[in-house]
């Protein structure tokens, strides 16, 4: 079935930098929109980027300027790239994807995927 795992979650310092991924895998036909989501102790999921499959990419406003989202769709990878890490980062990092999947002899489903998550501490 299809499923999406994100990594590179770590603890690190206010300031620095962490590199996230998530890839998907499966009978996946097509891939539209990617997106991260982070979810904080106490808080509510918080929308942080998303790619559609034409380029177009949105940011919270929170993390404009200092996170970079990209995509390589042929190894249906999507990252995200977070700079100048403040302890407000502080979260589990989801991977959402709209994706197509092979669901029978000429058959297509479209829906969203959810990955595990990777947890991501800034602390010092």
């Amino acid at each position: 079935q299809v499923q999406l795992v994100e990594s590179g979650g770590a603890l690190v310092q206010p300031g620095g930098s962490l590199r996230l991924s998530c890839v998907a895998s499966g009978p996946i036909s097509d891939i539209y929109t990617m997106a991260w989501y982070r979810h904080a102790p106490g808080k509510q999921r918080e929308f942080v980027a998303a790619m559609s499959s034409i380029g177009i990419i949105d940011y919270h406003y929170t993390v404009r300027g200092r996170f970079t989202m990209s995509r390589d769709d042929a190894e249906r990878t999507a990252y995200l790239q977070m700079n100048r890490l403040t302890v407000d980062d502080t979260a589990v990092y989801f991977c959402k994807g709209d994706l197509g999947s092979f669901s029978g002899p000429g058959m297509r489903t479209r829906a969203d995927y959810w990955g595990h998550g990777t947890e991501v501490t800034v602390s010092s």
